[in-house]
């Protein structure tokens, strides 16, 4: 019988050797790809040893649950994340017109979700569309409940949309054009100062060189603006003795980090950002967002190391997450097979650093590189690697099963 994850009161996780942890297979294509990663995390945390296992606790969300419950998202699933504290998903699919525009979206509002955490790294020889995508290594911090992702938005000719425009111009003397749609982006000093805590925290303690404020400030600011500022406020009164501007570096110090100083805290103009992750990725460690800039340039930088298929992510809280692959639930494929099952792989490596089982997560992270190198793969990667042998989802997955089998954690991982 498992037991649950606790919070200690420093807030940190006292994870016991049997965890329950709560999963959603997911919609569409979730199946397929779950059975194959379940199989990879069990034998993986044998693997590793320490008498450690986790005690599976499937919960209902999407359209499995809206078929048994009626409900895409059960209040009964949300309470057992709240109980347990962590949890990972596959794909999830939001059924038209059921009155909900996400799941996902729901699961970080009702939970408090607010950092969206997406590791990007590249495994060779996986197909790139740039040339050196072994220098993209970042972290990716989204915040997940403000901005344009707030939904407070009305449609043309409502009369909410009406009396919003006659109240901009009474306060700004600016008219919006009749036929618009209305949306509003809040952007707040709380939501961005606990998003830009967590990333600084998150390089402080990993070694990362420095946290890189992406924003549109020049054009929004009051509200990219205000990111950009409360995010430099955070650094300057809660890590001030750990971090130094990128400004003052240069300034006062010649661009050598003072002693005593571990962090450099810089920002960026969104659309520059893109260029640079594309031209000197290898400048960048840990990036903050606010939420749409960061649902863009996360994916960006996903395309440069292979895709989605590749990208792993977490929806993070004070003391709970949700652990889950960041591509959708692609219903085509659902049964087929086929699908590359590596993102919900290494979103449950991230699972495993987070409840402090790293030992799990870098012999997943280690294991999965090692199949990718023999070029045995599944289609996406497949048709665009020379010299490769397609694979069945399931078939990849006992090739990773293979290499955890001889995996040596050795000192050059």
């Amino acid at each position: 019988m498992g037991e649950a994850i606790t919070l200690r009161p420093d807030g940190t996780l006292n994870t016991p050797k049997n965890p329950v942890i709560p999963f959603v297979p997911g919609d569409g294509i979730g199946p397929d790809i779950w059975g194959v990663a379940r199989k990879v995390f069990d034998q993986a945390v044998a693997k590793s040893g320490g008498g450690r296992s986790i005690d599976w606790l499937e919960i209902y969300a999407g359209e499995k649950a809206l078929r048994e419950f009626g409900d895409t998202l059960p209040e009964a699933s949300l309470e057992a994340i709240r109980k347990f504290r962590v949890a990972i998903k596959g794909p999830l699919t939001t059924p038209v017109g059921k009155g909900i525009r996400s799941v996902n979206v729901a699961l970080r509002r009702t939970l408090d979700l607010y950092a969206c955490v997406r590791p990007v790294r590249y495994f060779p020889p996986v197909p790139s569309p740039v040339r050196h995508p072994e220098l993209v290594d970042m972290i990716v911090f989204r915040e997940n409940t403000e901005d344009v992702y707030a939904g407070i938005e009305w449609p043309k000719d409502s009369p909410e949309a009406r009396e919003v425009m006659a109240l901009v111009e009474k306060l700004s003397g600016k008219r919006i054009r009749e036929d618009s749609g209305i949306g509003i982006k809040p952007i707040s000093r709380s939501g961005t100062q606990r998003l830009v805590r967590m990333a600084i925290r998150y390089a402080l303690d990993h070694g990362k060189t420095s946290v890189t404020l992406v924003h549109k400030g020049n054009i929004m600011k009051f509200t990219e603006g205000g990111f950009r500022a409360w995010g430099y406020e955070v650094a300057e009164t809660e890590f001030g003795e750990e971090t130094i501007t990128e400004e003052r570096l240069w300034k006062e110090a010649g661009g050598v980090l003072p002693q005593g100083k571990k962090l450099v805290i810089k920002d960026r103009i969104a659309d520059a950002m893109f260029q640079q992750i594309l031209l000197q990725p290898e400048e960048y460690s840990v990036l903050a967002l606010p939420n749409l800039n960061g649902d863009y340039i996360s994916d960006a930088l996903a395309a440069q190391v292979g895709g989605l298929g590749m990208a792993p992510g977490a929806n993070i809280g004070e003391g709970i997450a949700v652990f889950e692959a960041t591509h959708g639930s692609s219903p085509k494929d659902a049964g087929k097979n086929i699908v590359n099952p590596s993102a919900v792989i290494l979103s449950g490596a991230m699972m495993f650093d987070y409840i402090g089982w790293g030992d799990v997560a870098t012999r997943i992270r280690k294991a999965l590189a090692e199949s990718i190198e023999t070029r045995h793969v599944t289609f996406d990667l497949a048709k665009q690697m020379e010299n490769s042998t397609q694979v069945l989802c399931s078939e990849f997955g006992d090739i990773v099963l293979e290499h955890l089998e001889k995996c040596w954690l050795g000192n050059a991982w």
